[in-house]
């Protein structure tokens, strides 16, 4: 289903609409879930998030990762999941321009991989001001490296105030989350308000 809401863009507040992209399909183990993208036409920003269509409570999962088909487990990260490497001690919580995605455990290592170089190249432009950082970069993307060849064994943990974020493995392990763990993460973009009349126009 597709339609135009009348609501602002959060980004260059274009009074044009946004377009509201919605698509309900099954996940296969994960059970029904809609997925709902806002785009601007005017500067092109997008927001992307994934809502089960079962209630869910705040929850926590993890995943111990200690070989190499441990990289094609799926993975359904919503715009309100904090992502952490525990081993390396990465963390990336959600921001203001976070989205959802579907990925499995590769791509959710890539996108570590992949901040961490923008970090690297930006920290080599600093020259020798930017050496420890450089060492600290190069030393991350080769444990990422060993992690992905299986020659590692690390620890992925999901943690989502919304209970919207999913691994889906046997030996993954879920958890609800406690009042005080909540309160101490981020929830990601704030999705404009809308009511059943923005969906029927």
């Amino acid at each position: 289903m597709e339609s135009t809401i009348d609501q602002n863009c959060p980004i260059c507040h274009s009074e044009a609409g946004l377009k509201l992209i919605v698509h309900s399909s099954e996940i296969p183990y994960f059970g029904e879930h809609t997925e709902m993208t806002l785009v601007c036409d005017s500067c092109g920003w997008r927001h992307t998030d994934f809502i089960p269509a079962e209630g869910k409570k705040a929850s926590a999962w993890s995943m111990k990762i200690s070989e190499r088909d441990h990289l094609n487990i799926r993975v359904v990260r919503s715009s309100s999941c904090t992502v952490r490497i525990v081993e390396l001690g990465l963390e990336v919580e959600p921001g203001d321009n976070a989205t959802g995605y579907i990925s499995n455990i590769e791509g959710v290592l890539n996108r570590f991989e992949d901040a961490i170089g923008i970090i690297l190249r930006s920290a080599i432009l600093e020259g020798e001001e930017g050496i420890d950082t450089i060492s600290a970069c190069q030393e991350l993307i080769s444990k990422l490296n060993l992690i992905k060849n299986g020659e590692e064994v690390t620890e992925i943990v999901l943690l989502d105030p919304m209970g919207h974020s999913q691994i889906l493995h046997e030996n993954a392990k879920n958890w609800d989350l406690s009042d005080e763990e909540i309160s101490s993460l981020e929830v990601g973009p704030q999705i404009p308000i809308m009511d059943s009349s923005d969906l029927t126009e």
